[in-house]
C-alpha cells in the first residue's frame, strides 16, 4: 500500500492523490495537530487543503506551524482558499481576494500558495475583474495555479475566454463537489456539485478540457463513511445528523449505498473504500479532498487508491444499470 502521485501542468512538484483537510487542525491543540500530520505525511500524504475561513484562521496557523517545524515546503502543495462570504456579505471581488491571500500567506508562514481557489462565485460580478486580479498575484509569485471552488464550468468557462482575449493565465483547476451520493440540497449556502445526473454536462467539460478537480466531501459528508447502514436507514433519518438528512437522506442514495455495500465485500473494502474508489476511479485527473482525523483513517484511504472499479461497477454503483455486473 503506497500513496499514488499525480501531476498537473504547472506545479513542479508531484501532487498526492488525496490532498488532507485542514479543519481539525488548532494551534490550540498542537501536539495533535502535529501528531496526525506527521502520521499523513508517513503515509505519502504531500498535498493539503486549507482556507481562509477555516477556525478564524487557526488552521492555516496550525499547518504553517507544522510545515516550518517539519521543514517540509519543498515538499508539500497547499491548496489554499479565499473570497469565502462573511456576514452576509459576497466577497468574490479584487479587495477581498487581496485581504485573505495575505492574510493566509502571514498566518502559514509562507510566500508562496501552490493552488490558490476562490472558495466561492458570485454570478452577479463580471469575471474579468476577477481573472486580472488573480493574475497580479500570480505574476507577484504570492499563487501559483488559480481556480474556483463551486464555480460552474460555464462560469469557469467565461472566466477562461476573458482571460484567453486579454492574454492572461486562466483558471487551471477547480474544486466541486463530486461523489457517489447526489446532494438532495446543498449542504451550505452556494455550494455547487457536480454529482448525480446533472452533473454529466461540466463532468464532461472538464474531461474536454483536461482541468484536473480537487473534489470535496467525497463520503458525502459521511454519509459513506461507514457509520450510516442502508438497512437501518430509519435510524438514521431519526438520527441528530440533520445536515446529513438533509443534504444526502434519499431512497437513490440509499440504493447506492445499499450497492456500495455489496461491492465492498466483493472486493474485501470498506464503504468507505468503495465511495472514495468511485471518485478516483473515473476518467479524468481526479485529486479528492479528505478529512482524515487519525494517520489508520489517511491509510485507508490510500489503499482506496489501488482499488480498480471497472466501468460495469461504476454504472451499477451509479444505479445508470440494474444488472449487478460480474466480479472483477
Amino acid at each position: 500500500m503506497a500513496m499514488n502521485y499525480g501531476t498537473v501542468a504547472g506545479v513542479a512538484k508531484p501532487i498526492s492523490r488525496l490532498v488532507q483537510g485542514s479543519v481539525m487542525l488548532s494551534p490550540k491543540r498542537l501536539d495533535e495537530s502535529f501528531a496526525l500530520l506527521d502520521a499523513i505525511y508517513t503515509h505519502g500524504g504531500r498535498a493539503f487543503d486549507v482556507a481562509h475561513n477555516y477556525g478564524m484562521g487557526d488552521c492555516e496557523r496550525a499547518l504553517g506551524s507544522w510545515i516550518a517545524d517539519r521543514g517540509v515546503r519543498d515538499e508539500v502543495v497547499i491548496l489554499g482558499k479565499g473570497a469565502h462570504p462573511y456576514g452576509g456579505r459576497q466577497r468574490v471581488t479584487p479587495e477581498d481576494i487581496a485581504s485573505d491571500l495575505s492574510e493566509s500567506l502571514e498566518r502559514m508562514r509562507v510566500d508562496f500558495i501552490d493552488l490558490y481557489i476562490l472558495h466561492r462565485d458570485n454570478p452577479a460580478v463580471p469575471v474579468g475583474p476577477i481573472v486580472e486580479a488573480l493574475n497580479e498575484h500570480h505574476d507577484a509569485g504570492t499563487i501559483g495555479l488559480f481556480g474556483g471552488s463551486n464555480w460552474s464550468a460555464a462560469r469557469i468557462a467565461e472566466a477562461n475566454a476573458y482571460a484567453a482575449e486579454h492574454g492572461l493565465v486562466p483558471f487551471a483547476v477547480s474544486s466541486p463537489n463530486f461523489s457517489l451520493a447526489v446532494q438532495i440540497e446543498p449542504p451550505w449556502e452556494g455550494c455547487l456539485s457536480v454529482s448525480g445526473p446533472d452533473g454529466v454536462a461540466d463532468r464532461a467539460w472538464y474531461r474536454e478540457q483536461d482541468m484536473p478537480i480537487f473534489p470535496w466531501s467525497s463520503l458525502a459528508g459521511g454519509f459513506f463513511s461507514g457509520r450510516v447502514h442502508s438497512d437501518k436507514r430509519d435510524d438514521f433519518m431519526r438520527s441528530d445528523q440533520q445536515m446529513l438528512i438533509t443534504s444526502y437522506g434519499s431512497e437513490e442514495n440509499f440504493q447506492r449505498l445499499a450497492r456500495a455495500e455489496t461491492l465492498a465485500r466483493h472486493h474485501d473494502a470498506t464503504v468507505p473504500q468503495i465511495a472514495l474508489a468511485y471518485v478516483v476511479n473515473q476518467s479524468q485527473p481526479i485529486f479528492p479532498l479528505v478529512g482524515c482525523r487519525t494517520g489508520d483513517e489517511f491509510a485507508a484511504n490510500v489503499a482506496a487508491l489501488d482499488l480498480t472499479l471497472t466501468p460495469a461497477e461504476l454504472d451499477w454503483l451509479d444505479l445508470t444499470t440494474d444488472e449487478m455486473p460480474p466480479p472483477s
